[in-house]
């Protein structure tokens, strides 16, 4: 009988948001007695793995520069590597990978090693992103970084540190600010905090995210299509406050970053082919990879209605689909959520619906809709 794939989390943040401290505080908790982490640091001296305290044969640090450099080389052979040693039993059966990125990386990359190496599918599966973000000084690194928004805006899993500093009415302002503004970037996120320990290991790695080994997988909480809808409603509200008083606030122009990002989902009763769907990912990878910053959904496939198939995408990269052997909750219908840079709804949804049973014509009726959607 096969293994059952070993689960893969990420865990980033920008420079300074406390990733090591929590990630030394996570490493004691019997939850990860049994997880092998992979540590990236810039540089020729290593100073977050010097102070990772449980710093044993399971700990490896990638001393050759930013993984968002190295991502097709050290980070897959070290993975590779730890798969083959506790394969021959030369170090402890971990059953978990956490890798922890730079400050200053793009967590895609990392993302992409995981979900599209040939040699990893087997092996390993995503089991998401748990992305840290500094309370007193989150703002102006929003403000600052647009790494730091894309790192939000992938996050399975939010973590603010540095609570404790929000003191008074200015701190209980401040940290009402942060959390809405990471509620805007990521809606559908769970947000929790190193405050009162609040942040447990079991919390930040149980995200119940899509898991085909499960025997009934938890769909609806994996896509979490409400809470984009609120966020797609709390986006509008802003886009139109920021229109009306571009010129009145500061802080329209200070959020220009938060502007480019948006998420959104949507429904479609009607199947697709199998051909319009593979068209469909092939034309959203080339149109917009770049600005596709998460997509994840469940899909009504015409050859087989009964059985649907899960995506899940991250940029320019699909994790291959997945077919279930029945829908998991009742609702057959297809769901597709995202989340964007520079990209309006009408655009994913049009292109999509172009592909499902209500445009008829054939493959011309499908690429002249396509070419006129990305005009």
């Amino acid at each position: 009988m096969a293994e059952t794939p070993i689960p893969v989390a990420i865990l980033t943040g920008f420079l300074g948001a406390g990733k090591t401290t929590l990630l030394n505080f996570l490493l004691k908790d019997p939850f990860l007695a049994n997880a092998a982490v992979i540590i990236n640091e810039f540089g020729d001296v290593g100073i977050d793995h010097l102070l990772v305290e449980r710093a044993d044969e399971n700990v490896i640090e990638m001393a050759s520069g930013c993984l968002c450099c190295t991502i097709r080389g050290d980070l897959i052979d070290t993975i590779h590597d730890l798969l083959a040693r506790r394969g021959r039993g030369e170090i402890k059966r971990f059953d978990r990978i956490v890798i922890e990125t730079t400050g200053l990386a793009d967590p895609a990359p990392v993302l992409h090693a995981v979900m599209s190496e040939p040699g990893l599918l087997a092996a390993c599966r995503l089991e998401g992103v748990i992305t840290v973000v500094d309370a007193f000084n989150g703002m102006a690194t929003l403000d600052a970084h647009m790494e730091a928004v894309k790192q939000v805006a992938v996050a399975d899993r939010i973590v603010l540190t540095k609570v404790d500093l929000l003191e008074g009415r200015e701190g209980e302002d401040m940290l009402f600010a942060i959390i809405g503004r990471l509620r805007k970037l990521n809606p559908a996120a769970r947000l929790l905090t190193t405050h009162r320990n609040e942040a447990t290991a079991e919390r930040l790695f149980t995200m119940g995210l899509f898991d085909p080994t499960k025997k009934t997988p938890d769909v609806q909480a994996w896509l979490a299509t409400e809470a984009y809808q609120t966020g797609e409603k709390r986006g509008r509200r802003h886009r139109h406050h920021g229109h009306a008083h571009d010129h009145d606030h500061h802080h329209d122009d200070v959020s220009r970053h938060d502007d480019h990002i948006h998420s959104f989902s949507f429904t479609e009763n009607n199947a697709i082919s199998p051909q319009g769907l593979e068209l469909f990912m092939e034309l959203l990878k080339s149109y917009h990879g770049a600005n596709m910053l998460r997509m994840k959904g469940i899909v009504k496939v015409s050859d087989d209605p009964a059985r649907p198939v899960v995506l899940h995408g991250v940029q320019h990269v699909f994790h291959p689909p997945v077919r279930l052997e029945a829908w998991p909750d009742g609702d057959e219908r297809t769901r597709l959520v995202f989340i964007v840079k520079d990209i309006e709804k009408s655009m994913i949804e049009g292109l999509f619906r172009a592909f499902t049973d209500q445009i008829t014509g054939g493959a011309d009726a499908f690429t002249d809709k396509t070419l006129s959607l990305n005009r």
